[in-house]
C-alpha cells in the first residue's frame, strides 16, 4: 500500500506523539519514512532589529540547533522501531507548501502529521498547516490527535 510516509515534526511533544503513530504505521507496512522539520526564516521585526550586529546569525544558529536536535530524536525513535529512516531541515515561512513539496521531490505516498503543534497561540498557526496541507496536498494525508 504505502512505501515511503512523510512524517512532519515541530519539536512539540504532539508532534512525537504523531512521529510515534505514524513510525508505528510504518512498520507495519514495511514503509520507510522521511522526517521533515521547518523552520521560519528570519524576519526582522523593526528596523533596530536589521542592524543589530549578529541576531539573524544567531536566530539561524539556534532555529538550525533546535532542528537538528527535533530530527536525531526522530531518528533515533526510527532506528528502535525498525524503521528505515532519512531526515529533512528546510527553512522556510511557508510550512505547509514546504512540506507538500518535500513529500513530493523525496517521492513518498503518505503524509503522516500530528494535529497541530505547539500549545497557545502557536497551536492555532500549526494547525492551520495541517489544514492546509490536507486542503492542497495531492497525496492522501493522515491526522493524527
Amino acid at each position: 500500500m504505502y512505501k515511503h510516509i512523510l512524517i512532519p515534526i515541530d519539536g512539540s511533544a504532539r508532534a512525537y506523539a504523531g512521529l510515534a503513530q505514524g513510525l508505528g504505521l510504518a512498520s507495519a507496512l514495511g514503509a520507510s519514512v522521511t522526517v521533515l522539520t521547518v523552520y521560519s526564516a528570519f524576519r526582522p521585526t523593526s528596523m533596530e532589529t536589521v542592524h543589530l550586529e549578529g541576531v539573524h546569525t544567531e536566530y539561524e544558529r539556534e532555529a538550525t540547533e533546535s532542528a537538528r536536535s527535533y530530527l536525531s530524536q526522530a531518528a533515533a525513535q526510527a532506528d528502535a522501531a525498525g524503521v528505515p529512516c532519512t531526515t529533512e531541515m528546510r527553512e522556510s515561512n511557508n510550512p505547509a507548501q514546504t512540506i507538500i513539496d518535500v513529500a513530493m521531490t523525496q517521492g513518498c505516498d503518505l503524509i503522516a502529521m500530528a494535529s497541530r503543534g505547539h500549545g497557545g497561540l502557536a497551536a492555532v498557526l500549526l494547525g492551520s498547516q495541517t489544514q492546509k496541507v490536507m486542503a492542497h496536498s495531492t497525496l492522501p494525508v493522515i491526522v493524527y490527535r
